[in-house]
């Protein structure tokens, strides 16, 4: 298998999903669109609908077509989060994925809408899920009952509980000494949670049972954790060019990082040992997916 083949080719059916979720630019608020559809457009590894896709697969999933709308959906969340990151009032940053961020383009209080638009239009779209259901199957009932959960799962890991709660953590450490076992937690719900929900939800849309699931989770949550502790490091070591948005960027920000309570070796350390535990869990599963394989350990190590 040619990993990089492969990753262009998911990446562009990914985006021609994402293209047929997106909102047309019409209307009287067209302008509200126009922001949403540049912030969604303007790149990015799509980590988390490549993540759900390719754990639907290891789990042997049949009807891609439900899966679709989830795809899209974690997309729009995850967008949504980053355009209401990068406003003054957060981590105030004028660039991301190498162009322009949206309140730069658009204005503050059309970006705080556009993020708004993007979370909204995301659960409308996962919702979509339902007419992708052929009633006449015998096990519609179990497909719903899927849909509902991985719902559930979407909502609860968005949420107050999970990414939504991480930000809050973020937030209040600026500037304040902080544990390792806080910071962790802070990465487990700010960064963890939608890669947990777009694994889990994968697992769930394919059929796979609740122990499975569990160990989906873990696996998704070490996933998390490993990358935004590279993140962290590339911070301090990587290029803005490669990179797509300012290095040094956490401590103009005075962010809470892995840097900032210990050094680059001992971080690069933690990365190692996380990606260890998230391998061996991968393991102990019955089923197999190289190119997942592939991309986890890549996720885990990045340089960019």
């Amino acid at each position: 298998m040619n990993f990089n083949i492969e990753l262009e080719k998911r990446l562009s059916e990914i985006e021609e999903i994402l293209k047929d979720y997106l909102p047309k630019e019409e209307g009287y608020y067209k302008k509200l669109m126009e922001a949403m559809n540049y912030s969604i457009l303007a790149g990015g590894k799509r980590i988390r609908p490549m993540l759900m896709l390719e754990t639907f697969r290891l789990f042997e999933g049949r009807d891609i077509n439900i899966l679709h709308p989830f795809m899209a959906a974690i997309e729009m969340i995850h967008t949504y989060s980053l355009v209401h990151d990068d406003l003054p009032a957060m981590d105030n940053d004028e660039y991301r994925r190498g162009r322009k961020t949206t309140h730069i383009v658009y204005g503050e209080a059309m970006a705080i809408l556009a993020g708004d638009g993007l979370l909204t239009l995301a659960f409308e779209t996962a919702a979509k899920a339902f007419n992708m259901v052929d009633d006449t199957l015998e096990e519609a009932h179990i497909i719903y009952k899927r849909i509902i959960r991985a719902l559930q799962i979407l909502s609860s890991k968005a949420g107050i509980h999970g990414m939504i709660g991480g930000q809050v953590i973020d937030i209040e450490s600026e500037g304040h000494p902080i544990s390792k076992d806080r910071l962790d937690i802070m990465y487990l719900l700010k960064t963890g949670a939608l890669i947990e929900a777009s694994m889990m939800i994968g697992g769930v849309i394919a059929g796979a049972g609740d122990d499975e699931i569990r160990t989906i989770e873990s696996i998704a949550s070490d996933i998390g954790l490993a990358f935004q502790i590279r993140d962290d490091i590339l911070d301090v070591t990587g290029d803005d060019k490669i990179l797509g948005k300012p290095v040094h960027s956490d401590e103009k920000n005075d962010k809470s990082t892995y840097i900032a309570i210990m050094d680059i070796e001992q971080a690069i350390k933690e990365v190692s040992s996380v990606t260890d535990r998230a391998r061996k869990a991968y393991e102990s599963l019955p089923y197999k997916n190289e190119y997942l394989e592939s991309l986890i350990i890549k996720l885990m190590n990045r340089d960019k």
